[in-house]
């Protein structure tokens, strides 16, 4: 069958018993980078030399059909540079292959980024949704941002430490300079560190530069409280006493949790009707 084998994300000391007896065993494993996997083979003092199949984000539906065909005669171990296979990692298509195909698919648990973050954020955690990366050209993700403004889950994401300055900023300006949130680096290694705050005062605190593997836990939405026909009462009341638009939405939004672009194109339509 097909074995999804999750792996540290920082300190080799994670790695379960059965992670190690299974590459131990292993006769076939397809990793993300196998320069990582023999790494990853040496920390754990694993004897067994496999046969690694490098299955990455360019490759990996070529190489599905194939390693599905060697998955139905024997067992076929899927490993990522970090963490969990197919959370923000190659494996999903290999996995998606596998069960059209009739191949069993089972997991070795593990290590999960997103899970130590929101555990360490100090957010809610009964409710939560993983958005993975942010888009990396500004108009997309300040697009994507407005669409998730009214989100009332806590959000995780993944980022690089490049843009997280960059995001942090737009985060402020669309969900509200004060929306709690926790920034947490290089999870589980010697420099382990989580920043809390509002967004703007971590956006502050990133410009001065960050380093390493980075997650973003972000604050959901507060409840709205305002129904959309009394935020737009409120916004055009707002622009007749001389208020942008922009401006005028941009705070009927943060008072009442509503989305910001929702309020300015429905007042738009409003004026121009």
């Amino acid at each position: 069958m097909l074995i999804l084998a999750a792996t540290p994300i920082g300190n080799l000391k994670d790695a379960s018993l059965r992670l190690i007896e299974l590459l131990e065993s292993a006769t076939v494993v397809a990793a993300e980078d196998t320069r990582v996997a023999q790494r990853l083979l040496r920390g754990l003092e694993v004897e067994n030399r496999p046969r690694l199949i490098a299955v990455h984000e360019h490759n990996e539906r070529e190489r599905a059909a194939s390693l599905v065909e060697q998955a139905r005669d024997g067992d076929v171990v899927m490993v990522t540079d970090a963490g969990m296979p197919t959370v923000s990692d190659p494996g999903y298509a290999l996995v998606s292959a596998a069960i059209e195909a009739g191949v069993g698919v089972t997991i070795v648990p593990g290590p999960s980024a997103v899970t130590a973050a929101l555990a360490l954020s100090g957010l809610p955690t009964d409710r939560f949704a993983f958005e993975g990366f942010l888009p990396r050209k500004p108009g997309e993700r300040r697009k994507a941002l407005e669409a998730l403004s009214v989100e009332q889950r806590t959000l995780v994401f993944f980022e690089s430490p490049n843009r997280l300055a960059e995001s942090l900023t737009d985060l402020a300006q669309v969900f509200g300079a004060d929306r709690p949130a926790a920034v947490a680096r290089e999870l589980t290694k010697l420099y382990e560190e989580v920043r809390r705050g509002g967004l703007a005062e971590l956006a502050a605190w990133a410009a001065e530069g960050v380093r390493g593997e980075i997650v973003l836990v972000v604050g959901g939405a507060p409840e709205a409280v305002a129904s959309a026909d009394d935020a737009l009462a409120q916004v055009l009341a707002l622009v007749a006493g001389g208020s942008r638009l922009k401006d005028a939405s941009a705070e009927v939004a943060e008072a009442t949790g509503l989305s910001r672009r929702s309020l300015y194109e429905a007042a738009l339509a409003a004026r121009t009707s």
